[in-house]
């Protein structure tokens, strides 16, 4: 798997392509939801698996935080460890920014994924596009 910064309009494209089949395809997020003005400020990744995308994200600078968000992984290419390396990825983007604390909202069914990769639960649930969601941070290294 392939793993880069999203440089050009066609990989953006990409990535918000595999979000919309994530996010609003799978799991009924409203599209106007999905895709909103942070997009135009964000860095977006995108992953490839010979040469198709799989995977993708986005992330922001907040506070004293870098924002991960839109983490997706195509429903048949979960489990393979791409989600892990997608955060590992992100986390890497935020140090080189300068940052050291890293934060995302996880859906609750994710929560555990997160914490395998030392992200702590800082809030209680709460429902994001009618999902629960948790808050989680991590110190960067």
């Amino acid at each position: 798997m392939n793993i880069t910064l999203v440089k050009s309009e066609q990989e953006k494209q990409q990535a918000f392509q595999v979000r919309t089949i994530v996010f609003v395809n799978e799991q009924k997020v409203p599209p106007e939801e999905e895709l909103d003005q942070y997009d135009e400020e964000a860095i977006h990744f995108i992953c490839y698996q010979d040469g198709d995308p799989i995977a993708a994200s986005r992330l922001r600078f907040v506070d004293k935080y870098g924002k991960l968000e839109r983490i997706c992984v195509l429903k048949e290419q979960r489990g393979k460890s791409y989600g892990a390396q997608l955060i590992q990825a992100m986390e890497a983007a935020i140090l080189q920014n300068g940052y050291h604390h890293a934060k995302l909202n996880a859906q609750t069914h994710a929560e555990n994924f997160y914490k395998r990769l030392g992200y702590e639960t800082v809030s209680g649930e709460f429902l994001d596009a009618g999902i629960p969601h948790v808050t989680m941070i991590k110190h960067l290294s």
